[in-house]
């Protein structure tokens, strides 16, 4: 017997959903059977017929032609080569919806934390933890400490006396958030992460270092996620601040007292040296360096592996790199390669009077 189109359809699993669903979900157009099921997201050129792919830069096009794909994502652009070749969602931003979905796919798979305190955790008297709240196996609370609701404390991560973990904010597992530092609501912190060990401080004597406290803390926003093994400093006076919307990859290094402003992002193993101020809705690629004490504005993109030595005071792109040498030939030719473009000019008119 089979169904008709009065009938209800029948479930699917948490592994498929179907296109007409997928479709009122993303606020899509949907070219295609509306009851057709995908089982996977995955990238075109690896996709079957249950997958659901998406093509956000036309540079690409010429992979519809041959991806296995059930459905596509694509913009208003392809709409009709997309659909030449079968199912298709049509997008103002594939990329985004993209992004949309994937979250959708993961929380309908992901297995929800179980709130309470778990036997083998230690929470220390004075500790506040919400009772939605998660702390998981072998996790450490220290007195004072505040845990909000629905925030999870993964396996052994470590909560410093009066730390703060804001509302649906997650700890992976190891995570250390130190004495006294505070993280926003909605944030993800990976494994290994530290939040709130000391800065680099120390006062030359006699040859030696004598080490200078570090008294502030760590204050992070709201919607921040940081990396795997990432570090954050406390700052030495004042805080090291962390604003809304940062995005910090795996192996980043922020020194103490810097401040990020809201919805930057860096990509792996960036380094900020202390007490540098970075604007709002910056980029840093994969190895780039910032020098301590410097500005950079709102909207500066800093290429991978650059090294930034002096402030930034206007928005744009910015790259470099170049060769190490002793510091006082390095710092000649450094001058010499600034005046290229003028040297090249005067040059140029040189050979034309000729």
């Amino acid at each position: 017997m089979h169904p008709t189109a009065s009938d209800p359809a029948p479930a699917l699993a948490p592994t498929a959903a179907r296109l007409g669903d997928l479709a009122r979900l993303l606020g899509a157009e949907l070219i295609g059977d509306p009851a057709f099921a995908i089982t996977r997201i995955g990238p075109l050129e690896s996709a079957d017929a249950n997958t659901i792919g998406f093509l956000a830069n036309p540079r690409y096009q010429a992979q519809l032609a041959h991806t296995l794909a059930g459905c596509v994502i694509v913009a208003p652009a392809l709409r009709e080569a997309a659909a030449a070749r079968g199912a298709v969602l049509v997008h103002d931003d594939p990329y985004l919806a993209y992004a949309r979905l994937t979250q959708w796919w993961a929380a309908r798979r992901r297995q929800p934390p179980v709130a309470g305190v778990h036997s083998s955790a230690v929470v220390e008297e004075g500790a506040q933890i919400a009772a939605t709240a998660s702390v998981g196996a072998l996790a450490f609370v220290g007195r004072g400490a505040v845990i909000g609701a629905h925030a999870v404390v993964g396996q052994q991560a470590f909560v410093g006396g009066d730390a703060a973990l804001g509302e649906y904010s997650w700890l992976k597992a190891r995570v250390v958030l130190s004495e006294a530092c505070r993280i926003g609501t909605r944030a993800i912190v990976h494994s290994g992460a530290v939040i709130g060990a000391d800065g680099f401080g120390f006062a030359p004597h006699e040859g030696r270092w004598e080490k200078i406290e570090q008294l502030g803390a760590v204050v992070i926003g709201d919607d921040v996620e940081i990396g795997a093994n990432t570090c954050i400093d406390r700052g030495a006076l004042d805080d090291t601040v962390i604003d809304d919307g940062v995005k910090l990859d795996n192996l980043v290094q922020i020194g103490h007292n810097v401040r990020i402003g809201a919805h930057t992002a860096f990509a792996g193993c960036v380094g900020v040296a202390g007490s540098a101020r970075i604007g709002r809705h910056c980029t840093a690629g994969g190895g780039a360096i910032i020098l301590g004490h410097l500005e950079i504005a709102d909207h500066v993109h800093i290429t991978a592996a650059t090294v930034i030595t002096r402030s930034i005071r206007q928005a744009g792109q910015y790259s470099g790199a170049f060769p190490f040498d002793d510091n006082a030939s390095w710092e000649k030719n450094a001058a010499t390669l600034r005046q290229l473009h003028t040297l090249r000019e005067r040059l140029r008119a040189l050979e034309r009077k000729n």
